[in-house]
């Protein structure tokens, strides 16, 4: 990570027509092809994931976000506990895994609050507008949340948690995330020396693009746009057949004289994320790129994969009892290795 950035710099990454935006609340590109990460990666002061650092992570992560969504109260605390047995349904082990919603968590961990009035105290307003681009419509609790979202990078902020360290504070936090979250963990990586914390260190994922194509991510505000954990094997089929972006050739013939584009083609980078054979992957590459493989061959392979990890995914979830979710939502002392 680099030092802290004025606001264009840190909520921005523009192109040389200024044709990309990325903050933590909208990303977009005019680009077919999508965002340029490695501009991002430069502009950021990050570096790639090698094969090296893969063989030295862990993982520990949290987001809650209410102030800039159109929710109720009660609305918000039903997608966070619906979002927790999605996190469950992936594989999680309840010894090693503390999820929590920060509702919840700040009302019974005072060590929790106090650590984000210490980072709240060492922010001016000036800075937090810059970094943020707040203005003057604002509320009050869009200020003060990227405190509430610093505060977990510090294991001081769970007591029970690390209950079995001497010394919790010298603990350090892995935060997996998107890059557009960027400019709350900058933040966070300034305060930490002045708190005599260590800083957190993150990992930042590339961007998952709409159906409709790289120009923007997925939203759940727009179901056209996602494929969601909950769909029935019709609605992907749907989805995918009727939005997912093309990359082929207007025509069949056109498409096998040229090829096609597996940069734009929203179906290849969906397989990109999901399929594990790599071998098939570039096969699939090859084969799509010089015609051979037409578009609805590749979207027919996208459909199967999917329906397969939907279906799994919501059988393995439909086995989460509020037992099972009240066991890892419930502070308690985690075994790991390093513990």
């Amino acid at each position: 990570m680099t030092d802290s950035l004025n606001c264009k710099q840190l909520g921005e990454v523009l192109g040389d027509n200024g044709d990309d935006v990325v903050t933590p609340w909208e990303v977009s590109t005019n680009s077919s092809s999508g965002v340029d990460y490695d501009k991002l990666i430069v502009r950021f002061g990050c570096s790639r994931i090698d094969d090296g650092l893969l063989q030295r992570l862990a993982n520990l992560t949290d987001d809650e976000k209410f102030l800039w969504k159109n929710l109720s109260v009660s609305e918000v605390n039903h997608l966070t506990r619906e979002n927790a047995k999605d996190i469950i349904a992936m594989g999680f082990d309840p010894k090693k895994t503390f999820i929590f919603s920060n509702f919840e968590y700040m009302g019974t961990c005072p060590d929790f609050y106090r650590t984000i009035c210490q980072i709240q105290r060492l922010v001016t307003y000036n800075q937090a507008r810059a970094i943020f681009g707040f203005n003057d419509s604002d509320c009050i609790g869009k200020i003060s949340f990227p405190a509430i979202q610093a505060a977990p990078s510090f294991a001081q902020s769970f007591p029970t948690v690390f209950e079995n360290l001497k010394k919790p504070e010298d603990v350090g936090c892995l935060i997996p995330c998107a890059i557009d979250q960027d400019p709350y963990f900058r933040m966070t990586r300034d305060v930490a020396p002045r708190l005599g914390l260590p800083k957190p260190s993150l990992i930042y994922s590339v961007f998952f693009p709409a159906l409709q194509g790289n120009q923007t991510k997925m939203s759940a505000s727009n179901p056209n746009t996602s494929i969601f954990l909950t769909d029935t094997p019709k609605q992907v089929k749907n989805k995918i057949n009727k939005y997912a972006y093309s990359g082929g050739g207007d025509t069949i013939t056109e498409h096998r004289e040229r090829g096609g584009n597996c940069d734009i083609d929203v179906s290849y980078q969906y397989l990109r994320f999901f399929l594990e054979d790599d071998q098939k992957l570039e096969q699939i590459r090859q084969d799509y790129s010089s015609g051979k493989l037409l578009t609805g061959e590749i979207k027919k392979e996208l459909i199967t994969l999917l329906t397969e990890f939907v279906t799994e995914h919501q059988r393995r979830r439909a086995a989460i009892t509020d037992e099972v979710l009240k066991r890892f939502m419930t502070p308690h002392p985690l075994h790991l290795p390093f513990i």
